[in-house]
């Protein structure tokens, strides 16, 4: 039976570009979205960028522009290169519109009229000079845990997150001055009061995370969760819908998450669907979320404790999808120290399908990893271009070669075949990304040996059947090879169901049953060698 199958990529914050360690960390979400749909799964592949909070106030106070001006700048970009790089997304959205705000404020309430959400009066951060309390972004101090200066929010070195006493004694980050306390109003979600159930959940799929997630998250739960702020003191973000907090905002962290959820309620509302199939329990529904290590607890605990305060039967994440760090020339990336390349400047330089390929095949799947040009340039010539470009070349361009003819399938490589399908789908269910490649490829690596083994440049004057039963085999290889590498190289596996006039792609062995023309078509190389 089909699934109904919700596929979350993290939202990126719309204050700068994007490198190409943001992107090794959403692919994930395109090869599962793009599984899912082969097989015949109902999905739903969404994301948006968050265009609220500090870190886009900060960036349009130094430039002089409104967030809003940065906001739909770095939304504009992110939309082109997620098209560009052939991200599949049934919506990519924005935390901005209208419908999602309204839609998070409903959510917000609910929270409120449930009881997970109370008003405390506590100490803040304050800046006497600025005449402002001050978001935890906007304060900076040495690290309470690793002792390194960071930001307020979350230290970049060791990813604690610093309470509020802990702010208290900082400096505001856009005068230098010492912050002092002072009493002010806030919202906290009861946080601890989803302790047990996220435990319980997290027992039962632990097994489907990958291992960082659970560590990550087993980390917050030993440690006993908190009650976390919801409201704070800026004017950009979605207002909060309770009496006497109008002049606050909520935290990015709720308005984010709760995006995919908006998100797939406005999908369906326009393909009349139910939005609850991907949602609610009982519904043969599974949830992926797709990020960067870094993002880990906003999924596994905070999105997870908003379902939760619904109190509506909501169905919980069942897949955390969490890559380590993509590193550049055994460098962090950094735009400031001009370290890396954004993700624009690369798809401009290196193809995509095998800039693709590469991220996924040598990516940060289950550690740290590291990209070089030399070793994309490598995977491009001596994987893409040497083995799977090869022989599709040189099956469909063999010299003189007509018309692809019906003959007989090599029965141990059509057996190979159907093992292949079954063996990559539990490999990319099980999250195993690179070796889901290694096995495709292997299948590329078989047909090359066959092709050699056969000799079709001798068949063809001596025994035109083999050559015949040769070229059909092989062909039979490439048209399954455009099945497999659908959700890894869909513009590449387009241009091969395009020169053997195949229907779409879905993962089950295809095997051609028309002779095919070769003379009408231009058949091109897949790759081209990169000097």
């Amino acid at each position: 039976m089909n699934k109904n199958i919700l596929v979350g990529n993290a939202w990126p914050y719309a204050n700068s570009s994007l490198h190409l360690g943001h992107i090794a960390g959403l692919i994930s979400g395109d090869i599962l979205a793009r599984y899912h749909r082969l097989n015949g799964d109902r999905v739903m592949f969404v994301s948006g960028s968050d265009c609220h909070g500090t870190p886009i106030t900060e960036r349009a106070r130094k430039e002089g522009k409104t967030p809003k001006e940065i906001a739909d700048y770095y939304d504009k970009e992110f939309r082109g290169l997620f098209e560009k790089l052939n991200f599949s997304y049934d919506l990519y959205s924005n935390t901005d519109t209208d419908y999602h705000k309204e839609k998070v404020k409903e959510l917000f309430k609910k929270l409120y009229d449930n009881g997970y959400i109370y008003e405390k009066i506590e100490p803040q951060c304050y800046c006497e000079k600025c005449n402002k309390f001050l978001a935890d972004r906007e304060v900076v101090l040495k690290c309470p845990e690793c002792g390194e200066e960071t930001k307020g929010d979350q230290c970049d070195s060791c990813l604690h997150v610093p309470t509020q006493e802990e702010l208290i004694g900082g400096n505001c980050i856009v005068c230098g001055s010492k912050t002092v306390q002072r009493d002010n109003k806030i919202l906290y979600l009861k946080l601890p009061e989803f302790q047990k159930e996220i435990e319980e959940h997290t027992k039962e799929v632990e097994y489907a995370w990958r291992i960082n997630a659970r560590n990550e998250t087993e980390k917050y739960l030993k440690q006993g969760l908190v009650e976390r702020a919801v409201t704070r003191d800026i004017t950009w973000g979605v207002e909060i819908p309770i009496s006497g907090y109008e002049d606050k905002r909520m935290y990015v962290w709720i308005d984010a998450v709760l995006g995919y959820l908006t998100d797939t309620m406005k999908v369906c509302e326009e393909r009349g669907w139910d939005w609850e199939d991907f949602w609610k329990e009982g519904r043969n529904n599974k949830i992926y979320m797709c990020h960067g290590k870094d993002n880990i607890v906003f999924h596994s605990i905070i999105l997870n404790a908003l379902l939760l305060g619904q109190k509506e039967n909501y169905h919980l994440v069942d897949t955390i999808v969490s890559t380590e760090y993509l590193n550049y020339n055994d460098q962090k990336f950094s735009k400031s120290k001009k370290i890396g390349i954004t993700a624009l400047e690369a798809i401009e330089i290196y193809p995509i399908d095998s800039l693709r390929f590469h991220l996924i095949n040598n990516g940060p799947e289950r550690k740290d990893t590291n990209f070089t040009p030399e070793d994309f340039i490598a995977t491009h010539n001596s994987e893409l271009l040497n083995k799977f470009g090869n022989l599709v070349n040189r099956t469909l361009k063999f010299k003189n070669l007509e018309k692809i003819k019906l003959a007989t399938m090599d029965s141990e490589i059509k057996d190979l075949i159907e093992i292949t399908y079954k063996e990559v789908g539990g490999l990319i269910e099980k999250l195993e990304f690179r070796e889901a490649t290694n096995k495709i490829m292997n299948l590329v690596e078989v047909a090359n040996k066959y092709y050699d083994s056969k000799e079709p440049w001798k068949q063809v004057k001596e025994d035109e059947q083999e050559f015949n039963n040769t070229i059909f085999t092989c062909s039979n290889i490439i048209a399954n090879l455009s099945n497999l590498f659908e959700p890894i190289m869909p513009e590449t596996t387009k241009k091969i169901r395009e020169y053997l006039e195949l229907k779409e792609p879905s993962w089950q062995p295809t095997y051609l049953e028309k002779e095919i023309d070769l003379t009408t078509k231009d058949i091109q190389a897949l790759f081209e060698r990169i000097k």
